[in-house]
């Protein structure tokens, strides 16, 4: 394989080199542009869709993969060198309507089970390349401490001993038996050092020591590379010793590439080279130098070929760097099988998207129970509940960010053509007669009914939206009030309050816990809700019918601008807690100091 590589570039100019470097969004490039400028690789960025069109069907996915890689094979080449198609499936194959989606990885995180995690890759891949993608930017890799961060939820974990195990599941899940028909290309990311910016904030600084680089976030990318991932996207963020991550010549050279014996390629991510101190989104010669392989510039593609051909012929880029690069590309091409495969090959279908029971089997696994003051949970079949809370009726809430489209904010239960609700759950676990839907509690009667469950938390967001930044407090009441609103109305009414909070993190909310008699994180579950209520409620014959197994993998905070856990102030509940039906404590009422403050500066 080496050896054919080294033909190949023997005989390619500066351009066609460039191009097999250059990742452009489909947005903004044509299958023909494609052929002409030898393209290397396209992405769907986190709101792009076949013909800029929200909903595209699978039919519109297959046809607009299936022109771009032909067009890759229709260059003036005399070797046929195809494309890589890359996509943010970060939790099952979310920008694709009709694709169930999984629990995000703070949720996976929660269940501890690696072989879950692997049987959720493995479905990705299918789901991924039923659509004609070869390539998915996963799993995230970061040891979150400060979950300020808006892609806490990506993070399996605040242990890296977690994320390490976690992380190396899914990559073998994921690519299975490179090149074949199961198996798509995995993306470790992001290298190094994103969960630990100072607090918390996107795209910032890491202080760690290079102890800590090492002992806390390199830990996922050891077992990464180890189980075989071809690919390492670098990070937004910067450390304390070596500046943007996406100039960071020694950690992506030196150590990735040299120590870590890393010998796939290096990607940008999107507009990422534009974080380096004299660089534009357009060009990035200090970038390519540093070790980045393949640059995702989506938008201006065309001149990031003309200008860097330009650095290469003036000596600011090196030659022996672009072969690298290059070869370190159709490495990947070829140890995934893309050299082999047929023109209009592409396995699957439809049915792919599919993977209902799994992500069901997910969400129940992914619950952590907090309280259950009196066992009110699991609720009897046949009971009257109340169903109160924005996020009971909510596929968009309960799926949060990168799912139909990056932030995942303009979503509609129809926009969704699969899953269930956490309501329709209820529903069918009580019986629908015996449900009531009241989002606000604004007319129904407590008393009039046996229980009463509220589905309260976060609304979606993903990275840059996310963050709550310092010196805003934690406080779930505080960011969304509505909740504590609505909890008021029902509590102290004499029935047992179940809260069920969706949160892509752990949130301050001594308010809410005090008001329920049971309190269940339910992270960001994916669109099969009935998994919820799988836990809650007890069998037809009155057992319970599944228990908790969630465990926390992050600690839970205790004060409202507990958003780091250093030692200095115990959590509320640490890392490893989680009720069960069979192990219960007793969670006293919990002190709630005012959550309107701004946090101190220390």
């Amino acid at each position: 394989m080496e050896a054919r590589i080294r033909e190949i570039i023997k005989g390619m100019t500066i351009e066609q080199k460039i191009g097999q470097m250059t990742q452009a969004d489909i947005r903004k490039i044509t299958p023909d542009e494609v052929r002409r400028f030898y393209i290397g690789s396209v992405l769907n960025g986190g709101n792009t869709q076949p013909g800029n069109r929200r909903g595209a069907s699978f039919a519109q996915w297959r046809e607009a993969t299936r022109k771009y890689h032909d067009a890759a094979l229709a260059t003036d080449m005399k070797v046929k060198i195809p494309l890589i198609w890359g996509t943010d499936a970060v939790h099952g194959h979310g920008i694709v309507s009709g694709a169930t989606v999984f629990p995000h990885n703070m949720g996976l995180g929660a269940t501890h089970d690696a072989e879950l995690v692997r049987e959720i890759a493995a479905a990705t891949a299918k789901q991924v390349r039923a659509t004609g993608i070869d390539w998915v930017f996963a799993p995230t890799l970061a040891v979150v401490q400060n979950v300020r961060w808006g892609r806490s939820y990506e993070s399996f974990s605040s242990d890296p001993a977690v994320v390490r195990e976690l992380g190396t599941a899914y990559v073998e899940g994921l690519q299975g038996r490179l090149g074949s028909d199961a198996s798509a290309v995995a993306t470790a990311k992001h290298f190094i050092g994103d969960g630990g910016t100072d607090r918390g904030k996107d795209r910032g600084v890491d202080l760690s020591s290079r102890a800590d680089l090492i002992a806390v976030h390199a830990q996922g990318y050891f077992g990464a590379l180890e189980a075989g991932a071809q690919t390492v996207m670098a990070s937004y963020s910067s450390t304390r010793d070596f500046g943007k991550m996406h100039g960071a010549g020694f950690l992506l050279t030196d150590v990735l590439k040299k120590r870590m014996g890393f010998d796939g390629f290096v990607v940008s991510d999107w507009n990422g080279i534009a974080e380096v101190n004299g660089c534009e989104r357009d060009h990035c010669a200090q970038a390519i130098n540093a070790g980045v392989d393949m640059v995702m510039v989506p938008e201006k593609w065309e001149k990031f070929i003309k200008k860097t051909a330009r650095e290469i012929r003036l000596g600011e880029i090196p030659m022996e760097l672009i072969d690298d690069a290059v070869t370190r590309i159709l490495r990947v091409k070829m140890r995934a099988g893309l050299f082999e495969r047929k023109p209009d090959t592409v396995v699957g279908d439809a049915q792919d998207l599919q993977a209902r029971e799994l992500a069901r089997r997910a969400v129940r696994e992914s619950l952590v129970l907090l309280k259950n003051e009196g066992a009110p949970l699991p609720l009897r079949r046949g009971a009257k509940i109340l169903v109160v809370g924005k996020s009971a009726n909510s596929l968009r809430n309960q799926s949060g960010g990168w799912t139909l489209n990056w932030q995942g904010m303009k979503n509609h239960n129809a926009d969704f053509l699969t899953g269930d609700t956490i309501l329709a759950g209820i529903r069918a676990a009580a019986g629908e007669a015996n449900v009531v839907f009241d989002k606000t509690a604004a007319k129904a009667k407590v008393e009039s009914f046996d229980a009463v469950i509220a589905v309260v938390g976060e609304l979606p967001y993903a990275e840059m939206k996310g963050d709550i930044l310092f010196p805003a407090p934690l406080a779930e009441s505080r960011l969304f009030p509505e909740d504590l609103q609505v909890l008021r109305k029902v509590a102290g009414h004499g029935r047992p309050v179940i809260t069920v909070l969706v949160s892509g993190r752990p949130l301050y909310a001594n308010d809410l816990i005090d008001l329920s008699d049971a309190f269940v994180a339910a992270w960001l579950p994916g669109t099969e809700g009935k998994g919820v209520a799988d836990v809650l409620f007890r069998d037809a014959q009155g057992a319970a019918a599944v228990d908790f197994r969630g465990t926390l993998a992050f600690d839970w905070p205790r004060s409202p601008c507990q958003a780091s856990f250093d030692g200095r102030e115990p959590p509320l509940f640490a890392r490893g807690y989680g009720l069960t039906y069979a192990n219960t404590v007793r969670v006293a009422t919990l002190d709630t100091p005012a959550a309107d403050a701004a946090c101190p500066d220390r």
